[in-house]
């Protein structure tokens, strides 16, 4: 089977657009790739982070991978800064790369501007975010568009590697969810949906209450004209209102609007609340269970176990290649 790594920093709880985007065709790969679901904590240290609130997100990301589906028995699920070969390989990266490339990448410069001092760790995250994806011979990795930059760098990496010293890396794909990739915020629907938006009313937490859920819902950004249709362009609201509703209940759209045809907005709005919270709740469920469980950490260690055993290997022929240590 091909490959595919996934890596997501542990940045507080995830949104609905994060689990639909990303996490939802995780548990449908899983089944047919070998998967490695990584939580980066490292990456997230590029930033100011309360250590305490750290740890607590890290753990809190991992129980919800596990409680959305994803099965040891078929994935790899682990920590990243549990796996010390991420850290070497890369630094062995990052002596491959170029300052003027790496001052290139969209996100550094968009999160070093107006700053008096900047991490030089953010501006080696690339090479680090290469490491995660060539340790494992990665064929394939799903990202959204934001990525995409910086997976053609860890193509470049990978094959400048393999021209100056070996030909040990995989070159990985981008792969971009078909469906779902983007859900829009609740309350501006021409921007994603993030947990990182000031107005707590624009996105949907997974740990969002029923309440929560519905009032979010009611008072999502639809338009004047009353009529449930799909129109992405002139009415984004609706459509990404329209989009949630079709992933979460396996309906199609079309099949949504005929069930709304002459009724408002109220209605279609309260079904879709329902439709969430219906959704959320055996994963919330799940999630809380695993918090207060020694199943996580068993778990944990178990994919920590099998991700050193991997990466310890690649690191050995990245060593080898480059002449470090006493390798023969």
């Amino acid at each position: 089977m091909k490959t595919i790594f996934s890596g997501i920093q542990p940045s507080g709880t995830i949104t609905l657009g994060n689990y639909i985007g990303a996490m939802m065709q995780f548990v449908e790969l899983q089944h047919e790739y070998t998967c490695y679901f990584c939580i980066v904590d490292q990456h997230a240290i590029t930033s100011p982070q309360d250590r305490l609130a750290l740890r607590k997100n890290t753990k809190s990301l991992a129980a919800m991978y596990a409680a959305v589906g994803i099965d040891p028995a078929h994935s790899t699920l682990f920590i990243q800064s549990e796996v010390p070969a991420h850290a070497q390989a890369g630094w062995m990266l990052q002596c491959v790369s170029y300052i003027g490339e790496l001052e290139r990448m969209t996100q550094f410069k968009d999160k070093s501007a107006g700053k008096d001092g900047v991490s030089a760790g953010l501006l080696t995250y690339p090479p680090l975010m290469a490491a995660d994806i060539l340790l494992y011979k990665t064929d394939l990795v799903p990202v959204g568009e934001d990525q995409k930059q910086h997976l053609e760098l860890t193509r470049d990496l990978a094959e400048r590697f393999n021209k100056r010293f070996n030909d040990i890396f995989t070159i990985p794909e981008v792969r971009i969810p078909k469906t779902g990739a983007r859900i829009m915020s609740l309350q501006d629907p021409l921007k994603k949906m993030s947990k990182s938006d000031p107005n707590q009313k624009s996105y949907i937490s997974m740990l969002d209450e029923p309440g929560q859920i519905t009032k979010k819902i009611k008072s999502a950004v639809t338009d004047s004209e009353g009529i449930v249709r799909y129109d992405k362009e002139n009415k984004p609201g609706v459509s990404n209102l329209l989009s949630i509703y079709s992933i979460l209940s396996g309906k199609t759209v079309e099949e949504i609007e005929t069930i709304y045809t002459g009724r408002g907005y109220g209605d279609f709005k309260s079904d879709l609340a329902d439709v969430v919270v219906n959704h959320i709740k055996p994963i919330q469920e799940k999630y809380y269970e695993l918090m207060d469980s020694k199943e996580l950490d068993l778990l944990l260690d178990e994919g920590a176990a099998k991700a050193n055993l991997a990466a310890g290997k690649m690191v050995y022929k990245m060593e080898k290649a480059m002449g470090l240590g006493r390798k023969k």
